[in-house]
């Protein structure tokens, strides 16, 4: 019987292209991870972005979007997103920063300390 305590579980939603939309349009602050299943690197980021959820959770949302199927690419050529992993970081509905790749854990912390 799991827990929402189980270590095998996500902080970090799927969202759709609409829900990404609707958070742009509420001004939230949140971390998006551009992801595909396919995709190597973004599974390295995985437990970075769980990490980041956790230690942020009252300050910041954290959410993932698959960019690897055919209505959330429109998101990822809108940003000019070319390789992923790519985490974006929103402020107020409007994009402050883009971290692209495999990156220490602390780049995305600098980057999300940035707009706190």
């Amino acid at each position: 019987m799991a827990t929402s305590e189980s270590p095998h579980e996500t902080l970090v939603q799927y969202i759709q292209k609409s829900e990404f939309e609707s958070l742009l349009e509420a001004g939230e602050l949140f971390v998006m991870d551009c992801t595909a299943t396919w995709c190597g690197p973004c599974m390295m980021v995985a437990p970075l972005m769980d990490k980041l959820a956790e230690e942020y959770k009252d300050q910041a949302k954290v959410v993932k979007l698959d960019v690897g199927d055919g209505e959330n690419q429109s998101v990822a050529k809108k940003y000019d997103i070319r390789s992923i992993p790519a985490v974006m970081f929103f402020n107020k509905g409007k994009l402050s920063e883009i971290v692209v790749g495999v990156v220490p854990y602390e780049i995305f912390t600098t980057a999300l300390n940035k707009i706190l």
